[in-house]
């Protein structure tokens, strides 16, 4: 069995103003918007908390689909790093970006380049990770997809482009007869209707066309901070999609409070329809404790 632990929509970086000439237009917008209500709910005590169970529940491979930052400074993303490395090394971390990641264009050297070793494929390639990207790890196929471009105020919508989608068709098509647990790392959801049409994925459409031709054994994002369960057509039948809350969010509302998710992995019985059985366990944050505990589980 493996077992693949996915986190998102961390918001781990405080926001610093350094140059007010930095915070206008979107970014002034975002760095309120933190100040009077996500800087209080994403906690470094919940990312703590977070980060000793991880070490007790020792999944194989740990994912994080994005949102590691809030505004996009400069000073976020090697913060972000220090963070990623209290996780693992590279070897047993995998991250793909989201939308607040890229909350404004900033040049690649400056931002995600500082995680260029958790994002970028097995096969090298430079410090900018080409997407999608692939990693294998423990019996998996990690496929990254990045929907991550900056969006004009009051957007937070994503988009994979025509030339990815297209790397990806190949990527997937070479991956059909692998044994590997095919796994696609996402940030917007893929499933229809998950979100609201100004976060939604503009692409979604042309990417559950491939979905549809090529197929995966499991799709993971983040994004909705809420708990997901949805699945899309896939070539040997519908492939399960799940979106996992905020794993900071310290829980004005109970159905926002932070969780992570466990995927145990194993082969599917004979018959089944299915390459893999796949169970999600759900581990949570319980603010009375200060600790995360189990909250139930689903097979996907």
């Amino acid at each position: 069995m493996i077992a693949l632990a996915h986190l998102s929509d961390l918001h781990a970086t405080p926001v610093r103003i350094a140059n007010p000439l930095d915070f206008t237009g979107k970014r002034l917008l975002g760095w309120l918007s933190w100040r009077v209500r996500r800087g209080r709910a994403h906690r470094p005590e919940v990312l703590a908390a977070l980060a000793d169970d991880l070490r007790v529940q020792r999944p194989d491979h740990v994912v994080v689909t994005g949102d590691l930052t809030n505004v996009a400074c400069a000073d976020e993303f090697p913060a972000a790093r220090q963070w990623l490395a209290r996780l693992g090394d590279a070897r047993r971390v995998s991250v793909v970006p989201g939308n607040h990641d890229a909350y404004v264009a900033v040049p690649r050297q400056s931002s995600w380049d500082c995680w260029s070793e958790y994002l970028r494929s097995d096969d090298g390639g430079d410090a900018a990770a080409t997407f999608p990207t692939l990693r294998v790890r423990d019996g998996l196929a990690l496929v990254g997809v990045c929907s991550a471009h900056p969006t004009p105020p009051l957007l937070a919508s994503g988009r994979v482009g025509p030339a990815q989608l297209e790397r990806l068709d190949k990527r997937l098509a070479a991956l059909a007869d692998s044994p590997l647990c095919r796994v696609l790392l996402i940030h917007h959801p893929v499933t229809a209707g998950a979100v609201s049409r100004r976060r939604a994925l503009d692409d979604a459409e042309a990417l559950r066309g491939v979905l549809a031709r090529s197929g995966v054994d499991l799709v993971v994002h983040g994004h909705g901070h809420r708990t997901l369960f949805g699945q899309v057509p896939g070539p040997q039948g519908p492939i399960p999609v799940v979106g996992v809350r905020s794993s900071s969010e310290v829980g004005s509302r109970p159905e926002k409070r932070a969780q992570y998710h466990v995927y145990e992995i194993e082969p599917a019985a004979p018959g089944s329809g299915r390459r893999f059985r796949i169970t999600t366990r759900l581990r949570g944050y319980d603010p009375a404790t200060g600790s995360f505990g189990a909250e139930g589980e689903r097979v996907l």
